[in-house]
Order: C-alpha cells, then structure tokens, then sequence
C-alpha cells in the first residue's frame, strides 16, 4: 500500500510539480517507511537505526525539508485504506461494536499557537495540546476512523458526528460513548444513518439531558428501563408551550443539524433511559435505541462494561506504540505521526490477535493473555526488516504472556501529562 501511494505522490505533497520530482537520499515512500517505525528515541538515533548506521545517513535537517513537502492525508490515506481491507469482521450477536473516546496529547510548548496553548491557572506557564478523537472496533481491537482538533477548538459531539457520518459500514452497528458525549444532535446523526447507539449520561438528579425529560421518567429513587418519545424543534407554536414534556426547545445556540424552519420544523427522537444501580446510592444511566427484545437491562449493562476496550487501547497507542513522543514541533508534522502511531497499532493487533494462547499454561494457576507490549515490540521489528528472513512472530508472541488476575483495582491518578522533551528520550 505504501508503494501504491508512492505512485500517486503528487496527491499528497504542498507542490506537486517540484517536491519529489529529483530523488536524493530521501524517496516519498522513505519517508513514509521512516515516520511509520519511528520510536521514542532522538531523530539522530531513529536516522541511524533506519539506515542501518551507514557513514551517509542523512542529517534531521534533511529529513525536516522533505517530510514538510508530504501532507498529513497522505498518512491518513494509508491507514484507512489499510484498516479497510485488512480489518477482521467480528460482530456481538449480529452487532459490529464502535466506541468513540477521546485523549489529548501533549505537544511542544508554543504560547504563539493560540489554538493549542492553554493554561491551567492565569500567570502560570500553560502548555500545548492536541485533542485526538477516535472509533475503536471493541470486538477486532483496531482504530477506525479519527478526528484530530487543536484543544482550544475542541468538539467531541462535532467529532462524533462526522466519523458517523463518514461511517459506510453495511452491518448493525453500535455507537457507544462515555458520558460527555450524550447529544441530541449525536442521537440525530446516529438515527439518520440507521444504526443504533449506546451512550452514558448524567443522572437523571443532575443538571443533564435526562433531568430536562425527567417528567416522561419513573421515580427516579430506583431503577427502571423506560422509552421517552420527544419532538424538538426551534419554534415557538401552542402545541409545544402546551406540552413541554414532550417538546424541546432547540435554542439557536444549539447544534442540530436536522431543523429547517421552512423544510422540517419538527424533528422526533425515541430512546430508551436503563437506569441501574452501582452502589447503593447511586445509579448509571444508559441512553440507548437498541431494541429490549434483543437487549434487557443485563445486556445494556454488559455492553457498555464492554467499552472499556478503548480505553486500554489508549494504553497501548501512548506508551507501547510511541504515541506520546513526537518528534516536531509543528502540528502538521505532528498530525503525520498521529496518523503513522495509529495504523502501526492496527498492524500489531491485527498479526497479534492472530497468535493464540500456548495449551500447556493452561493448568497452570492463572489464565494467561498476551503481553500485547512485547508483541507490538516484535512486530515493530518485523515490519522494520528489509532483506532478511522474517522470524517466526507466531512463536515469539506465543511465549509472551501475562497472568490474568481478575477483581484487581487501582485508583485513578489524574495528573497533567507534559509533552516528552526533545532532550529527554531513552538511549
């Protein structure tokens, strides 16, 4: 795939006629190889590994001038024409399962960026960030489509709908979301396309979506699992101000992408609230269109326990596969890496997810998994080898494996992540 974007370079340089046209030490598919199996090292040391520590290695400044002649899209043209034709189909009874999350990344300190460059406190020294937006395929264990949005512009409802929207897949899907998520407008985008969505919300005893409709809910000092028929709109007719329980005013400030004054003044929504317990004072909320004679409130349940996958995905992509290590300062050679970590993590689980578990662990103590850090190690190396005999990657993985240890915790530390300094990268 890397060779068929090569033919087509000129689609993917700032100029066309002149970037590429003479090939020195550095071709187009070079520099895609090279940005797609960089680690957290220091660019000198990824140069020489890449070049197998030869005298003519090129200088970072010679890498810097051609990688800025290549446009983000070609690497986001890489990966999705590689996670759609190598991405297995594996659905949960007849459902293919996308979660959709989000994570900012750290990036070089540059107050001018106006766009990135936020402070936790006035008078303190802020920092950058880039808000990365993603669907993770809970069931195939691969990313889908992203979104990338500087942090000072970031819209994670407006990032949903347009990975929806994008979405051409032709079996029953499931959009599902943590809390923050949850919108009209995502409900709309989801209901238009035909599929069904399973998302987190606020209680219905807190300022939210829910505590707006809470005249069409049961009691809310227990559990239930009810349907709430409503009709929005931005006009002011009798009808509405006679029933606002049912009706919902859209305020112009507001984003719904599916009222016209002239053309569709009212737009009607159904969904199902699934209210359970977790402690005994307090309760979860499910906003789902997923039908009850396929899923009771145990299933709901079940699924959503199910999106945590992407969030140990995240896992994977910042510390085994480099995520938080760039090696630019600009945005748009950061997006190239963006771009580059992501489909370097579906190309390891993919070959991973390949390799089953040894027999002989299994009378052992523990139930084994694979130790998905090495193995995106060894395939790393794999995808790194140019003339030699490739090894045997089923075996290596085979034999790296991790006790599962199940009921085992540990509380949540929330601290700001800097971005890795240029000067500090491991040897």
């Amino acid at each position: 795939m890397i060779e068929e974007i090569g033919k087509e370079y000129r689609n993917y340089v700032r100029n066309p006629d002149t970037d590429f046209s003479r090939v020195k030490k550095w071709s187009f598919t070079d520099i895609l190889r090279f940005i797609l199996m960089m680690e957290g090292k220091a660019l000198k040391e990824e140069l020489l590994k890449f070049f197998d520590f030869s005298p003519d290695t090129p200088t970072n400044s010679s890498f810097n001038q051609r990688r800025a002649q290549i446009l983000p899209a070609a690497f986001e043209e890489l990966f999705r024409r590689f996670t759609q034709q190598t991405c297995p189909e594996k659905h949960f009874r007849g459902y293919r399962l996308l979660a959709c999350d989000g994570s900012n990344l750290g990036i070089a300190h540059n107050p001018e960026d106006e766009t990135t460059y936020r402070q936790s406190c006035p008078g303190t020294k802020g920092f950058n960030e880039l808000h990365l937006n993603v669907l993770y395929d809970l069931m195939a264990q691969v990313y889908t489509d992203a979104v990338i949005q500087p942090v000072r512009m970031m819209n994670e409802h407006k990032a949903m709908c347009e990975m929806v929207d994008r979405y051409q897949g032709d079996v029953k899907t499931i959009f599902m979301s943590d809390r923050g998520f949850e919108s009209y407008n995502v409900f709309a985008h989801i209901q238009e396309k035909g599929m069904y969505y399973l998302i987190r919300a606020k209680d219905v005893t807190k300022q939210g979506i829910l505590a707006a409709s809470k005249a069409l809910l049961p009691s809310c000092n227990g559990a239930f699992d009810t349907w709430v028929r409503l009709i929005l709109t931005r006009q002011h007719k009798k009808k509405s101000l006679y029933n606002p329980a049912v009706y919902r005013k859209v305020t112009t400030t507001q984003t719904f992408d599916y009222l016209d004054p002239d053309t569709r003044p009212f737009y009607e929504i159904n969904f199902r609230v699934v209210r359970f317990p977790i402690t005994e004072n307090t309760f979860e909320c499910i906003i789902t269109n997923l039908p009850e004679e396929e899923f009771s409130s145990e299933d709901i349940k079940e699924l959503y326990h199910m999106r945590w996958g992407i969030e140990t995905s995240f896992r994977e992509l910042k510390y085994a596969v480099g995520l938080t290590h760039f090696h630019a300062k600009k945005v748009e050679y950061i997006k190239q890496e963006i771009w580059a970590r992501l489909l370097l993590y579906n190309f390891c689980m993919i070959l991973t997810l390949r390799v089953a578990v040894r027999k002989n662990h299994k009378k052992k103590k523990h139930v084994y998994q694979l130790n998905y850090t090495r193995a995106i190690y060894i395939c790393r190396y794999f995808l790194s080898l140019k003339e030699k005999a490739p090894p045997d990657i089923d075996l290596l993985i085979s034999k790296e494996l991790l006790p599962v240890r199940p009921g085992r915790s540990d509380p949540r530390k929330v601290k700001f992540q800097s971005a890795v300094s240029f000067l500090y990268r491991v040897a």
